[in-house]
């Protein structure tokens, strides 16, 4: 009995800290053993990487939490990136704004297909994932499109007190989303409908409400990260822009510690999943491992996080 709550005290605390400690552990690694790690261009290219992932997964990680998926997020990027040069000439503002609305729709619609009609998550966020890429090569005639605007593409290149604009972004939405879920009611009833949806309709909650609200925001932080993206790569790429977004998102949120079993939304977790995993790619391709080398430690870090939130989720089962 007693090696049993030993070994689940031991597995609940890699649950909780593994992340940050394999993460800083990471760092000290390549601050010993990879030239100009520390460097600022080098740390300013690392996170201006990631926060996209970063911001795509906070809203994945809500949707989990709800113990649902959203496999549309790279497809709503597309979309976003799109709509970007066909209203550009009616401003930055509008063509922003007609960018984000996209993604709130997008998440509107998923999460009415979810909470009213009853679609499984995993296939109503799929056929979006098919569809919203579609709509987003349509809409471009499939081709490639050279954004040329400074304002615009001062999103993606430029820098505020030397800090990029993208990562304030995502820094800004990571604070949000953690006091979403941690100081609000909203936060407690997505936790609550993610533990035990049955309880929560019987305790009155509005589980149909709160499910829509959580794929609209997830939809609008996929279209924010499809705008940032477009912006910094000066170009609307319909075909791949968000390509394979949805997993790195996925595998943020549960290398971070939000179980896929919900109930539970890490946020800090989330960041600090996606800042490690970004790190793990860079430290092998700077250290001239092959591209099949960084795939396998990706899946074996995967596999790790499954497998220590395994116990949580048949715990709570």
């Amino acid at each position: 009995m007693r090696e049993r709550q030993s070994r689940a005290r031991r597995i609940g605390w890699i649950r909780d800290y593994g992340v940050y400690v394999a993460l800083l552990v990471l760092i000290i690694f390549n601050i010993a053993a990879t030239p100009n790690f520390v460097a600022l261009d080098n740390l300013r290219v690392q996170l201006v990487q990631v926060a996209p992932v970063m911001i795509v997964a906070l809203g994945v990680a809500m949707v989990i939490g709800t113990e649902g998926i959203d496999l549309s997020v790279g497809a709503v990027m597309a979309l976003a990136g799109a709509l970007i040069p066909l209203y550009l000439g009616y401003g930055v503002p509008v063509a922003i704004a007609v960018a984000l609305l996209g993604g709130i729709a997008s998440g509107l619609f998923a999460g009415v297909l979810v909470a009213s009609i009853g679609v499984q998550p995993i296939v109503a966020t799929l056929a979006l994932l098919v569809g919203l890429r579609g709509v987003a090569q349509l809409l471009l005639g499939g081709q490639f499109r050279q954004i040329s605007s400074p304002e615009f593409n001062n999103l993606g290149t430029g820098s505020v007190l030397g800090v990029p604009i993208v990562v304030l972004v995502a820094a800004v939405l990571a604070v949000i989303v953690g006091f979403l879920m941690r100081r609000t009611v909203f936060g407690r009833r997505v936790v609550a409908i993610g533990g035990n949806p049955d309880a929560a309709r019987l305790a009155g909650l509005p589980v149909r409400r709160t499910l829509i609200t959580v794929y609209l925001l997830s939809g609008l932080l996929a279209a924010i990260a499809g705008v940032l993206l477009t912006a910094y790569q000066k170009a609307a790429t319909p075909s791949t822009q968000g390509l394979l977004m949805e997993l790195s998102a996925i595998t943020a949120v549960v290398v971070g510690g939000t179980p896929l079993t919900g109930g539970r939304v890490r946020v800090l977790g989330t960041v600090a999943g996606a800042l490690l995993m970004q790190i793990v790619t860079a430290t092998l391709i700077k250290h001239d491992l092959p591209e099949s080398s960084t795939q396998m430690v990706q899946a074996a870090i995967i596999i790790l996080a499954v497998y220590v939130q395994r116990d949580r989720g048949g715990a709570r089962r």
